[in-house]
């Protein structure tokens, strides 16, 4: 089943000041692709979410459709933060809104159906400060840990992108570079001219679940440098399409019973391992995935014993990486 376009974060998250001008671009939001024919379109559909008010008419946020770049439609003045900020006297609002994600060009009324991530903004009453004021850390990279999600067995694309549209436009006589720190064959690539990452292949989960990579700043003012490194995280997330497997290829087990057994006594017991799915909770809902049950036309059999299902989370290692599964035990 296709299940569409999708959002490599569930969250982002940015910072916009007071007067900063309209057209000033703050974020971009990427979309990965579940075949290779769709196209994704970004919708801004409802209002503005303040916490503890009511939804307040968007006025100053747009995003393009075909490229996802949110940006200022109207300068944030005062006036408009004291709206926004409902009597909270802190020097920082939050507010939420929502990006939506469709394979064809938008239509107001798809807005609840669509697939959708939101965005934390947090309205600051201050000016933009000096790009010469501030670190490495914040010209380079925003507060939020660079994690991701890829789903296995789906088509490449680009699912971020490094630079931070709000200090490349405000901050043009600094030099920011970046670099992607990653081992040999790892299946992302980073173009240094757009500083976007790309996933150059299908992934597969059972293979490798995580990857764990290292972004790279140089920042360079006159003969000023600086440098700062974080974590660049991402998790596949699984599709269901490997089948469970017996660890020795047999899929019976014979049980002797002896006189005198005392009731619990096990029998026998068979081991089934699947690679593809890990315990879900509440612990019902995989017990039900798997059944073991007995096969006879005996009544006193189906009266005398029973099959007791047990199972716990295991690893595998793949090629020397550690992937989580399930041991089932009948």
């Amino acid at each position: 089943v296709a299940l569409g376009l999708y959002f490599p974060r569930k969250e982002y998250s940015e910072n916009v000041y007071i007067d900063e001008p309209a057209g000033t671009p703050f974020l971009r939001i990427h979309a990965l692709r579940d075949s290779r024919e769709e196209v994704a379109h970004f919708h801004l559909c409802h209002n503005l979410i303040v916490p503890r008010a009511r939804p307040q008419e968007n006025n100053w946020f747009q995003i393009r459709e075909e490229t996802g770049l949110l940006y200022l439609s109207k300068s944030l003045d005062r006036e408009d933060f004291n709206m926004l900020s409902v009597g909270n006297w802190m020097p920082l609002s939050k507010v939420m809104l929502y990006v939506f994600l469709s394979s064809h060009p938008f239509q107001e009324k798809e807005c609840d159906s669509a697939t959708r991530t939101t965005v934390f903004l947090s309205l600051i009453n201050a000016t933009a400060p000096a790009c010469s004021s501030l670190t490495a850390r914040q010209l380079c990279f925003t507060e939020m840990d660079l994690s991701f999600h890829i789903k296995e067995n789906k088509p490449p694309g680009t699912f971020h992108q490094l630079r931070l549209p709000s200090v490349h436009h405000l901050c043009q006589n600094l030099s920011i570079s970046y670099k992607l720190l990653a081992g040999e064959g790892v299946p992302f690539r980073y173009n240094e001219n757009t500083t976007s990452v790309r996933v150059t292949q299908r992934l597969d989960r059972e293979e490798r679940e995580r990857y764990e990579l290292i972004a790279k700043c140089t920042v360079r003012e006159g003969l000023r440098e600086m440098q700062v490194e974080v974590p660049f995280l991402v998790n596949v997330l699984d599709e269901d399409d490997s089948p469970p497997f017996l660890p020795n290829g047999t899929d019976t087990a014979d049980a002797v019973v002896e006189f005198k057994r005392k009731e619990g006594t096990v029998l026998s017991t068979l081991t089934v391992y699947d690679a593809d799915t890990t315990p879900i909770y509440p612990l019902e809902s995989s017990r039900k995935k798997y059944t073991g049950t007995i096969i006879t036309d005996d009544p006193w059999i189906s009266e005398t014993f029973r099959v007791e299902h047990i199972f716990d989370e295991i690893h595998f290692s793949p090629n020397g990486s550690q992937v989580r599964g399930t041991r089932h035990e009948y």
